[in-house]
């Protein structure tokens, strides 16, 4: 029983294995489980394939980033010690990760065969004491060393995970004895304040992978490693992460700002509270999450500037501010499934569905596979097929997509996403019988605002299935067994009834377009919102004018038409609208806009603020 309530609450960056498919795969189950129960169980159920939008972006990732990953440069810095970068280890760690939750989707042949050849050539460099950096020992626990024993402990726990191999979770075991005795207030020991850059606050990072292991293990030594890193923070030059935030509230009063890092850090806070029901983490996640949200988010769903959490409001989105830095996007979004498994508020989820559909997907060229380190709402997007940290984290965004679209909330099946999927799960009965459950989702979104779900038991059972009100829909409806119910935005709506073995239940809501004013940075633009999705203008699409300089009237409505048949023939993606704008000279002008992830693919400069006057 404990094990199956822990599998039910626990994820690790967004996965985890429920105790049926644990079970029947033979695959390793957790040794302990949280102090603290989670509402909504982000979990992998017995299948779960997305086929429309985001399968194919998902896809991408797959054949065009991950099957052409260079093996021979994310693992030369370990095999032939020292690496070129300080950091170079790190992208290992990540592909592990990334190509375990991938693989556990796709069942991909040649993903596994990689992943299998990449995870041996890893382990074969792990030196007898447990040091798996890029580092020789003069150097050891400098620089980026800890951080990359941090990435290390994510991509072989992930591995140990979905394959069961023993030697992931003894290699993992090695890393964290060694971190263990190496870091620490005894005598002897090392500060591992003074072990990181950003203030520390790369080496305390490791919190989260230790957390993990602590699960993997029940080693209650790598719990007390986790208390003695919040305890660090307040060493002298410490980050102070977790009493600044509950004194300040605001994450650019943190240390140096630095986004990513700090990040880090409060989803292994976050761990740290569901492992111990220690108040003040939560609260010092929640005020940083609160923070961000309301100051520092840029409207794809966001946030950093050159890196960092700037001051209130400050959102420059051109190529010269370096925003949007991958690595924080992805984060971004596991802080916010942490707090959204914890409490099951939408408001975390709203947070999530923002930055996959707009800066996550932006930021991976869906025809290359090349990533932009910096993903800018103003100008060409970068795309590079160079290793580098967030060349690595955006993939492993990505990877975390089919985590997102169902799950369990309170112990019930909930649609999150209205993509075209096919999803096998158990559903509990009111009478408390264990029933195989077939999810079949048919639908155009994000193009379109209506889906089928077709639900199948083996046998009529009455149980309650739950559908998310996206927060920016408008006259949600579903129909199933001849009844209509009818939901709010940003709420759910409970489906409870007696169902058939086939039952189908159609879906339908409008998908609004809102104008989004530019604000503190951009006081004279606006943008332009279809449902989750940010348009963008690509000068590609609209040679007539140079969208630098034209200034349109602010509308106080906005109609767009469909125009998916003005896309290039190599254009990927079939979303494109036109809307019929007033130029500064009252003249009618029509722009063509594309999803903010899909612009800049042919190296367009594109755009989502467009100058407007009043």
């Amino acid at each position: 029983m404990l094990i199956q309530k822990f599998l039910s609450a626990f994820f690790i960056t967004g996965t985890v294995l429920s105790s049926v498919q644990a079970q029947q795969a033979s695959l390793p189950v957790f040794k302990t489980d949280y102090a603290v129960p989670a509402a909504y169980a982000v979990q992998l159920p017995e299948s779960d394939r997305l086929t429309g939008y985001l399968g194919l972006r998902y896809d991408y990732n797959l054949n065009n980033r991950l099957l052409k990953i260079d093996e021979k440069g994310i693992l030369e810095g370990f095999q032939s010690r020292p690496g070129k970068q300080r950091w170079i280890g790190e992208h290992v760690g990540k592909y592990l990760e990334t190509a375990a939750n991938t693989w556990m989707i796709t069942k991909s042949a040649a993903l596994k065969t990689q992943m299998d050849r990449i995870f041996n050539a890893l382990i074969n460099t792990q030196l007898a004491d447990g040091y798996l950096g890029t580092y020789l020992p003069d150097s050891y626990w400098t620089s980026w060393d800890v951080w990359v024993h941090k990435y290390d402990l994510f991509g072989l726990l992930a591995y140990y995970r979905v394959t069961g191999d023993q030697r992931a979770l003894d290699a993992a075991v090695k890393v964290g004895n060694l971190l263990v005795k190496n870091f620490g207030d005894a005598a002897g020991q090392k500060d591992i304040i003074k072990a990181g850059s950003h203030v520390g606050m790369a080496a305390t990072s490791v919190i989260d992978p230790m957390a993990d292991l602590y699960m993997w293990t029940g080693d209650l030594r790598y719990l007390d490693f986790c208390r003695y890193i919040v305890k660090s923070y307040d060493h002298e030059g410490g980050p102070s992460i977790v009493k600044t935030l509950l004194n300040e509230k605001q994450v650019d009063k943190v240390a140096n700002g630095k986004a990513y890092e700090m990040m880090s850090n409060l989803v292994g806070i976050v761990k740290l509270y569901r492992l111990t029901g220690e108040d003040q983490y939560l609260r010092a996640a929640q005020y940083a999450v609160d923070d961000i949200t309301a100051r520092r988010l840029f409207i794809t769903g966001s946030t950093s500037d050159h890196e960092h959490f700037k001051p209130d409001y400050v959102l420059q989105a051109d190529t010269a501010a370096h925003m949007g830095e991958g690595c924080v996007t992805t984060t971004w979004i596991q802080l916010n499934m942490q707090l959204f498994a914890i409490s099951g508020d939408l408001k975390y989820y709203n947070e999530i569905e923002k930055a996959v559909y707009n800066h996550l997907l932006g930021a991976e060229n869906p025809e290359t596979g090349c990533v932009s380190y910096y993903t800018p709402l103003i100008g060409v997007k970068p795309y590079r097929c160079n290793i580098t940290c967030c060349l690595s984290s955006v993939p492993r965004g990505i990877a975390l997509i089919p985590y997102l679209n169902y799950g369990k909330l309170n112990n019930r099946p909930t649609v999150l996403m209205y993509e075209a999927a096919n999803i096998r799960d158990q559903v509990q009965t009111a009478d408390g019988k264990a029933l195989p459950l077939v999810l079949q989702i048919h639908s155009g979104f994000p193009a379109e605002g209506k889906a089928t779900i077709g639900v199948q038991v083996p046998s009529a059972a009455r149980f309650a299935l739950q559908l998310r009100v996206p927060v920016w829909a408008t006259k949600f409806k579903a129909t199933v067994g001849g009844k209509t119910y009818t939901g709010t935005a940003n709420e759910l709506i409970a489906i409870d009834r007696n169902w058939d073995r086939e039952n189908t239940i159609a879906v339908s809501f409008e998908i609004p377009v809102t104008i989004l004013p530019g604000g503190q940075s951009y006081p004279n633009f606006m943008a332009i919102k279809r449902g989750p999705q940010v348009l963008s203008v690509d000068q590609s699409l609209n040679p007539a004018f140079d969208i630098t300089k034209v200034v349109f009237q602010t509308p106080s409505a906005l109609q767009l038409a469909n125009a998916a048949t003005k896309l290039p023939a190599q254009w990927i993606g079939k979303q494109a609208y036109i809307a019929k704008l007033r130029t500064s000279a009252n003249k009618a002008q029509p722009v063509l806009l594309v999803p903010y992830a899909e612009a800049s693919q042919t190296g367009g400069d594109a755009s989502v603020w467009i100058a407007a006057s009043k």
